[in-house]
């Protein structure tokens, strides 16, 4: 059976490594060994009967309805051409000083991450939009090869993440199991908000640090990013025009989410509304009625705030009438603003773009969502579980050799693997476990997204890499995007240091806000 187990998982990682599709491959391969296992007797029919309730749970999990509406909100202010304009004028604002360009890219990158929250969508848009800026300009072809890979992997870890979405999702199921097979009987649980709080800290920090970089490097080598030299001039009204929207935006995601006015499902409908609005307006170059529905969604998170808007309730004060009063009206307005913002998305062809995007991405998400539970389900009836623990029980040096073993598996991993397969397959096995050990959960969840972060950006492996090989310039040598993204992945590397050695980096702010 152990043989079984090992045999069944080393060979989905040879199907997926050879780019057999995700799912297909993970419920191909629970299913041939399931029948092997009956056959010979090591494996009970009744583990495939418990599949259908697990789609079932899936379907009804609020948190994962959260996954298509960042998709949503993130395409929309790509294809609305949003992200290329806060490039571009953040370009202009920075560009005028030494590594200017380098820092606007960090930036941008930081913004398009919270926005987005997929590597490869932000590596190929800031490749496509600002690493000819940045050559044309006399940047290093490495520099701007390894700013722009660096900042395209934020989105691993700048909440709101679909990354971290997903890894709350599988990381708080794993809390319940760790504490009740210790005879917990009324576990606590952990929220994807308390891991957003978690990695919002080191994802900042790693931002500064990357700005610190490309300022050091400016300051003691020059010619590697030089001033841009343009005499297009950017004055305070297109800063505000162009910068404020999109990030008060990502403030109202965050901000609804951390301080508790909305769960990130009820925050990733926000976005997707505020991104819409954001598409409709810039269409249209300045619209009122979209402008009064934007404003008119802002008042009416404030009366959610401070009101109670229950109207199937028997005693509602004057003062909760007034407020559901200006509710309505707002609600009224932020219609009209929706209406108009799809007829001119639709107009645009956008809409049809950002709709069939999100489908096709959310599709792939569940898809191997389903047959990750059938390669649990089958990979447990095999006692596969329990040969992991006892392997990574029994390794000497306790706790802390368990966590830097597993930290390199998912390392390694990352090479071969989406962020999706190693978060369904991967992380339910070893993170009980790990829990188990004492281990914080939210720090474990920032461990590991800044783990795969690291692996996403290593040579010669990494994702980023390949995404920005793929709309790099045929000037720009991949030897020269290995060599820019080292820098950065020492820096990540010395992050993940810090964070194992100060665990508070991302466990203070969550108990700050939510005890």
């Amino acid at each position: 059976m152990e043989f079984m187990a090992l045999s069944m998982f080393a060979v989905a990682c040879v199907f997926l490594i050879t780019g057999f599709p995700v799912a297909f491959t993970l419920s191909g391969v629970a299913l041939l060994f399931a029948l092997l296992g009956m056959a010979l007797g090591m494996f009970d029919y009744g583990f495939l009967l418990a599949l259908p309730q697990r789609i079932y749970g899936t379907m009804r999990n609020e948190v994962l309805i959260a996954v298509p509406l960042f998709i949503f909100m993130g395409t929309m202010l790509e294809r609305s051409r949003i992200a290329e304009d806060l490039l571009e004028n953040m370009g202009l604002l920075f560009g005028k000083m030494r590594g200017g360009l380098g820092i606007s890219v960090i930036l941008v990158g930081a913004l398009l991450a919270a926005s987005t929250g997929i590597v490869g969508a932000t590596v190929v848009t800031m490749g496509l939009l600002s690493l000819p800026t940045m050559l044309k300009n006399g940047y290093s072809p490495s520099l701007a090869a390894g700013s722009i890979s660096a900042a395209g992997t934020l989105g691993q870890i700048i909440p709101p993440s679909i990354v971290l979405i997903l890894l709350g999702d599988v990381i708080a199921n794993a809390y319940q199991k760790a504490q009740l097979e210790m005879g917990i009987f009324a576990p606590d649980t952990v929220s994807v908000g308390e891991l957003f709080a978690g990695a919002l800290l080191p994802g900042l920090l790693l931002v500064g640090v990357y700005i610190l970089y490309q300022f050091g490097l400016a300051f003691f080598r020059p010619d590697t990013s030089p001033a841009m030299q343009s005499t297009k001039h950017i004055g305070i009204q297109q800063i505000i025009k162009t910068l404020l929207p999109p990030i008060a935006l990502i403030i109202a995601v965050l901000g609804s989410i951390l301080t508790g006015i909305t769960t990130p499902t009820e925050a990733a409908a926000i976005g997707a509304i505020g991104a819409l609005l954001l598409a409709g307006e810039r269409l249209h170059n300045g619209s009122k009625r979209v402008r009064l529905a934007a404003l008119a969604f802002i008042g009416l998170i404030i009366l959610a705030n401070f009101f109670d808007l229950r109207m199937n309730i028997e005693m509602i004060s004057l003062t909760n009438r007034l407020a559901i009063a200006a509710a309505l009206l707002a609600c009224g307005l932020i219609i009209l603003g929706l209406g108009l913002s799809l007829r001119r998305t639709y107009q645009a062809g956008i809409l049809r773009e950002v709709m069939e995007t999100t489908a096709r991405i959310t599709s792939m998400v569940f898809i191997i969502l389903i047959g990750a539970a059938l390669f649990s389900l089958v990979f447990r009836g095999l006692e596969g579980d329990v040969l992991v623990q006892e392997l990574l029980v029994n390794l000497p040096g306790g706790a802390v050799t368990v966590m830097v073993i597993v930290m390199l598996i998912m390392f390694l991993l990352g090479f071969f693997l989406d962020f999706i397969e190693i978060i369904f397959v991967v992380v339910p096995i070893v993170a009980p476990i790990l829990l188990q050990l004492g281990f914080d959960p939210v720090w474990l969840g920032v461990m590991m997204a800044i783990n795969l972060q690291t692996s996403f950006l290593t040579p010669p492996f990494g994702f980023a890499l390949f995404y920005l090989r793929g709309v790099a310039p045929e000037q720009v040598q991949t030897s020269a995007i290995y060599k820019g993204v080292i820098p950065f992945v020492f820096i990540q590397i010395i992050m993940l240091v810090m964070l194992a050695l100060f665990p508070t980096m991302a466990t203070w702010f969550p108990q700050f806000i939510f005890n």
